[in-house]
């Protein structure tokens, strides 16, 4: 490991330390990667990539010392959650429209069905009935 390295992970520990301890310096105090990165003085990327053990390290800590999961994870649920309901509320509509679509075909053939009835009645109609439409046109 560099010297540079080695002083960043020295960096982020300490930011970890200050994070769970509820006393932040550099940032919001969000329990977030953004936050100790922040905290730590280092690019979050870096904590993403070289630094992804102590990524993993920061949020296990999270988990045991406040027992309860990151915020990316809440976040995460709540999505989860939100996008459940959207989806229970789309399939109660797709199945209220397929109903509909049911409904307006059985409509659709009645209707038809009174049409060839009319036409046909007014084939035989008296002689003194002008029909509206000649026939063939």
């Amino acid at each position: 490991m560099t010297e540079q390295s080695t002083d960043e992970r020295a960096r982020i520990r300490a930011a970890i330390d200050r994070l769970l301890a509820g006393r932040p310096t550099a940032s919001d105090g969000a329990l977030t990667v953004v936050a100790l990165a922040a905290e730590a003085g280092v690019h979050r990327m870096a904590l993403q990539k070289r630094h992804a053990d102590l990524k993993h390290e920061f949020y296990e800590r999270v988990r045991i010392e406040t027992k309860q999961p990151p915020e990316s994870e809440k976040r995460l649920r709540k999505t989860v959650s939100d996008l459940k309901e959207t989806v229970a509320a789309q399939k109660a509509e797709i199945t209220a429209l397929r109903h509909q679509v049911t409904q307006l075909a059985l409509a659709n053939a009645v209707l038809t069905r009174q049409g060839h009835n009319l036409s046909e009645s007014s084939a035989e109609a008296p002689a003194n009935v002008v029909p509206l439409h000649p026939k063939g046109e």
